[in-house]
């Protein structure tokens, strides 16, 4: 019994210790704002040829080896070596679309790429899946050569992130239905999609409609919209229409994953402000994008620092509302985010 006393308060002691450090600790960053590095984008083309957006003027130079689909890659200015992601976009998006979320988080010590898949494209995905492994294969031999000298890729820290039915490309590509030579180490679905409603997936279809069915060997994070599955009029479908949205795609999730939902806001608020008509006419969205796109460049940060690099402060702190969020969140939950499971996952890093 004196043992079994001992025991308890040793735990409680870490559980005070570990909640007093997320709380300490989760101001000390603000993920929601721009992180401590300067960027640049830089475009790359499948005919060779790259283009540097730097601070003072644009360069164009040739590429030794051409990515297999053109390319916008964000990154810090600093010298240093940085984790990966790899940004799949919406239907019928452009990557540049999603310029000011890309920037915000390589700003926070992270490079980004964003292919551009296709311009149209019809129901069935698996093409894009084909091309985004595509895409992943040709990160060894060709990412450094678009990067500054001192700028550093570290493809040991891959994370692979999708938006609507990118996040169901990724997913799928996660899922293995397309190898990969490079291993994700994190993935994150932007309010996915898997299709018109349940029963009329796109294909291949990703659900299943078992619970915790993925066989994922990474850490998952789906983020989601409280307005997706609302019709913005009643001559439109919703944008994330119920039974094929985040939630279906969380509830298929195994631990260590995260859900959060921004309850005021729409399918498409995480892209630029300046974008095509068609992305404000289309969804219901929320009062303004600056918010939803502040907090899904944040959690995908909090995460990615999490489960790439060990520091579970910020989502932590996140999760348990001891950080301020700039939107109200309807969920904020996460398997397999205690004390012991965090040591465990540090000391796999």
């Amino acid at each position: 019994m004196q043992g079994s006393n001992m025991r308890m308060s040793v735990q409680s002691l870490l559980v005070v210790m570990f909640f007093c450090f997320s709380s300490s600790t989760a101001t000390s960053s603000n993920v929601f704002e721009a992180g401590k590095y300067t960027t640049d984008c830089v475009t790359a083309l499948t005919n060779g040829l790259q283009t540097m957006e730097s601070a003072t003027s644009p360069t164009r130079s040739p590429i030794a080896v051409p990515p297999p689909k053109p390319l916008l890659i964000c990154m810090p200015t600093d010298a240093g070596q940085f984790p990966v992601l790899l940004l799949i976009h919406g239907y019928l998006f452009r990557n540049t679309f999603y310029s000011q979320l890309l920037q915000h988080v390589a700003s926070h010590g992270f490079i980004v790429i964003a292919p551009q898949l296709y311009t149209i494209a019809g129901p069935d995905a698996t093409g894009e899946i084909y091309d985004t492994a595509a895409v992943t294969n040709w990160l060894t031999e060709g990412l450094q050569q678009l990067l500054p000298l001192d700028v550093e890729p570290n493809l040991a820290k891959l994370a692979l992130a999708g938006h609507s039915r990118g996040g169901k490309t990724s997913f799928a590509l996660a899922l293995k239905k397309q190898l990969t030579t490079l291993k994700f180490s994190a993935l994150i679905g932007i309010d996915p999609v898997d299709g018109r409603s349940r029963g009329s997936q796109t294909p291949p279809p990703v659900l299943t409609y078992v619970p915790n069915s993925f066989d994922l060997d990474m850490a998952v994070m789906v983020i989601g919209s409280g307005l997706g599955a609302v019709k913005r009029s009643l001559l439109l479908p919703a944008c994330a229409p119920e039974g094929v949205n985040h939630e279906d795609f969380y509830n298929e999730c195994r631990a260590p994953a995260c859900y959060f939902v921004a309850k005021d806001y729409g399918h498409v608020d995480m892209l630029d402000d300046i974008t095509w008509l068609f992305t404000y006419t289309m969804c219901k969205n929320g009062k303004s994008r600056k918010p939803m796109r502040q907090f899904t460049g944040g959690i995908m940060v909090a995460f990615m620092k999490a489960y790439l690099e060990g520091d579970f402060s910020s989502l932590v702190a996140i999760k348990n509302g001891n950080e301020t969020a700039p939107v109200e969140l309807e969920t904020a939950d996460c398997l397999g985010v205690s004390w012991a499971e965090e040591q465990e996952y540090k000391s796999m890093l």
